[in-house]
């Protein structure tokens, strides 16, 4: 009779975690490491170009539109192998972590911006503006894209930038579309097409209100709260609301960006709504296909859970005022890496293909904040 000798454990050599993650971290250094230089010089750029473009010209865009330059011109040289195709190679995962990790962190931070005394400060007529306005240009730019046929994913961040907050909810919404399981082969390349296309005419069309808004409203006969609400719940960036309400006076610059900060507010339920509905539907499709509904991410995101999570600490109060300036710089910076890391992956020709239909929806969609934002404010706030 033989006896089996029993079987050894499997021998692990000690601190094979701690191995494992200095790999993974070594992989992602040489994209962050192109990454932080690239934010560095686009941020010391935004500055210099600040007083030529009154301040008009969002940094996460010129950092998508570098992005885009360099991928483009990396891409290329991929494309002919060698060396070129190698360093390619070596960077795509650090830029691919910066698109997805950077920027959910940016927009947890983006909930410091936030302090909930300040909004309620409009009083309830200032905030019915801001919500009738939202919700108007939400639901009318969905509608309108169906109408022109615009791609889905397009059209969902077009009508997330122009509602609510431009570049940053832009990105907000970009991450909730990463997470769609059915969006199929090729999807992350054409969401960074679409990325580009909403942020593109998120500045177009911020840009055209900066002039136009402040000079309707002097026409109006606008009072200056009435067009600091205007201009608050109209303009996308921060930057431009700014820039339009600070020609109209002191007084109105200042409603106009409680307003803004108030639309950035709804930011959250946005984009928690939005996950919360194609969740369902590919539960919904999954059962209809009989794969079973399997395994689906939470409807609504970690991180838009630390956004809501950051506003509830800057509404208390308890943050030093030099914390919430830091905290907001820190924001920028994370958006641009973020933005460029994006960019880095757009298809410029495609992009110029099908960007017709896009822009029309743009300029239809301008048309529709501000007609809405008049209406509600002229309404609600008379």
């Amino acid at each position: 009779m033989t006896t089996t000798p029993p079987t050894a454990p499997p021998h692990h050599p000690p601190h094979t975690g701690a191995a494992t993650r200095r790999t993974a971290v070594a992989r992602l250094l040489p994209g962050l490491a192109l990454a932080a230089a690239a934010t560095a010089v686009l941020l010391a750029g935004s500055r210099l170009l600040g007083p030529v473009t009154g301040g008009a010209l969002s940094p996460l865009v010129l950092a998508l539109v570098a992005g885009a330059v360099v991928g483009s011109v990396l891409g290329r040289l991929v494309g002919n192998g060698g060396t070129a195709a190698l360093v390619g190679a070596r960077i795509a995962p650090g830029t691919e972590w910066t698109a997805r990790t950077v920027l959910r962190a940016g927009v947890v931070l983006l909930g410091l911006q936030l302090a909930i005394p300040d909004v309620l400060a409009l009083g309830w007529r200032g905030i019915a503006v801001v919500v009738v306005t939202v919700a108007g240009t939400f639901a009318a730019i969905l509608a309108l894209g169906r109408l022109l046929k615009v791609p889905h994913r397009t059209t969902l961040l077009v009508a997330t930038g122009f509602s609510i907050c431009g570049a940053a909810a832009v990105s907000a919404m970009t991450s909730v579309l990463e997470r769609d399981p059915r969006s199929g082969p090729g999807a992350p390349a054409r969401l960074r097409d679409d990325v580009a296309a909403a942020l593109a005419l998120v500045t177009v069309y911020g840009t055209v209100a900066i002039v136009a808004l402040p000079l309707l409203a002097g026409a109006l006969g606008l009072t200056d709260h009435q067009a600091g609400l205007w201009i608050g719940a109209s303009v996308q960036e921060v930057a431009q609301v700014v820039a339009a309400a600070g020609t109209v006076s002191a007084a109105a610059l200042a409603t106009a960006t409680v307003t803004k900060l108030a639309r950035v507010v709804l930011l959250a339920p946005i984009v928690a709504g939005t996950g919360a509905v194609l969740a369902r539907r590919s539960t919904r499709g999954a059962a209809e296909d009989g794969r079973g509904t399997g395994s689906r991410a939470a409807p609504v995101p970690g991180f838009v859970l630390g956004f809501l999570a950051a506003v509830l600490v800057r509404s208390t109060g308890v943050l030093p005022e030099a914390v919430t300036d830091a905290a907001t710089q820190v924001t920028t910076v994370l958006f641009v890496a973020a933005m460029f890391a994006l960019g880095m992956g757009v298809d410029v020709p495609r992009l110029a293909r099908t960007a017709r239909r896009p822009l029309l929806l743009g300029a239809l969609g301008a048309v529709a904040v501000t007609g809405i934002g008049l209406a509600a404010v002229l309404l609600l706030a008379p």
